[in-house]
């Protein structure tokens, strides 16, 4: 994982600082342009959160951004403690929310036990919890997906994977890292094992099957160089990965577009009215 993040000939690389400004810019001019001046953001301990909080404290102002914590009574409690380093760093506003009582309230009512399921359940209710509190705070929601988890579906449909705009959906995991160290997240948020903290001893990369740096290298070059399969697998790509990578981006493309809406009119919304510029945007 390590020469995946730092190593400057992989064309992961990223212009870390010029990233940041471009990034930066754009939480600015998007919120702005909204008619917005404050963000709001799901603060979970690790590195993604932090990088969108960071981002959103050098673009709209320390004063102007609220970091959420919503903890589980299951939650690893080194969540809450990179959190608030995080939050610290950044210099933001901060709020803790509880999500027990309103997950488990859901789930004894339909006696929900798989594990999934659950996990489903406290991720649309911290969304809950944010859309609320943006409301209060007049403030976007800024997201913290990343492109590795949205290109494979590693993410809950109007849960965590929901929000007004994204800055790190065009980031593979690998870059997410470098941006950490240019923005200097806290040290021990960088060098953790990535995990939603959906239940006890989950990891991200148990669940998704495979290693972010290895994963990351096989989508640069699916995606971005848009390699066949016969290509990747003389580059050294294991055929079984390239087939489990291509089957999840396939299977999860409802994720990554907006509700598809039937067709009936001459000007329907996200099929032919997208020009958001003719309306100021």
């Amino acid at each position: 994982m390590e020469t995946s993040r730092h190593d400057r000939e992989s064309p992961l690389h990223l212009n870390a600082d010029l990233v940041r400004q471009l990034l930066v810019r754009f939480l600015h001019d998007e919120i702005t342009t909204a008619g917005f001046e404050r963000a709001v953001v799901g603060i979970s301990g690790g590195v993604d959160s932090a990088v969108s909080a960071m981002l959103a404290s050098q673009a709209l102002g320390p004063d102007h951004v609220l970091g959420v914590m919503m903890p589980y009574r299951t939650s690893n409690p080194r969540s809450a403690e990179d959190g608030r380093r995080v939050i610290e760093a950044a210099g933001i506003r901060s709020e803790t929310v509880d999500i027990s009582p309103m997950v488990d309230a859901y789930c004894e009512q339909h006696r929900i036990t798989d594990p999934v399921r659950r996990g489903n359940v406290m991720a649309r209710m911290r969304m809950i919890v944010l859309y609320d509190l943006s409301a209060r705070e007049r403030a976007l929601v800024v997201g913290t997906s990343n492109k590795t988890e949205i290109l494979v579906g590693y993410g809950t449909q109007h849960g965590d994977l929901a929000s007004a705009l994204n800055p790190l959906g065009d980031l593979y995991k690998s870059q997410v890292w470098q941006l950490a160290e240019e923005l200097k997240v806290p040290r021990p948020v960088i060098d953790k094992s990535p995990s939603a903290d959906l239940w006890e001893g989950q990891t991200d990369e148990a669940e998704i099957g495979f290693r972010y740096a290895d994963l990351d290298a096989l989508l640069y070059r699916m995606v971005d160089e848009r390699r066949s399969e016969a290509e990747l697998t003389a580059m050294g790509f294991a055929e079984p990965m390239v087939t489990r990578v291509k089957e999840l981006m396939r299977k999860n493309q409802f994720k990554r577009r907006p509700p598809l809406i039937a067709k009936i009119s001459y000007r329907t919304v996200n099929v032919d009215f997208r020009y958001v510029r003719d309306w100021g945007m």
